[in-house]
């Protein structure tokens, strides 16, 4: 992962209330996207979190993180805005960027 202050037009992603919840989805965004060069602008009451095309982050990595059941809604409450479109569903969250 990679902290900066600069922004691509092309990166998706959350934009997250500091907190817990906030901890650990840099977390398991880290753990659910591979490979991807992620930036992390951590402002203590907010995270952005980003990358080039996008990131998924799934329900069963926050549980195995935080060690107890979630609820994407939980992630939702906390996801103050973000960049690119939005999926969400019950199983995942996932920001991508389609170039129009």
């Amino acid at each position: 992962m990679t902290e900066t202050t600069t922004r691509s037009s092309l990166r998706a992603g959350p934009l997250l209330r500091g907190g817990e919840i906030s901890v650990v989805a840099v977390d398991a965004i880290a753990e659910d996207n591979p490979g991807k060069e992620i930036h992390v602008d951590d402002h203590r009451t907010y995270v952005r979190v980003e990358a080039e095309g996008g990131l998924v982050i799934r329900r069963a990595t926050m549980e195995r993180l935080l060690g107890r059941p979630f609820a994407m809604q939980e992630l939702e409450v906390n996801l103050t805005g973000y960049s690119g479109q939005i999926d969400t569903h019950d199983e995942y969250m996932r920001w991508y960027f389609i170039k129009h």
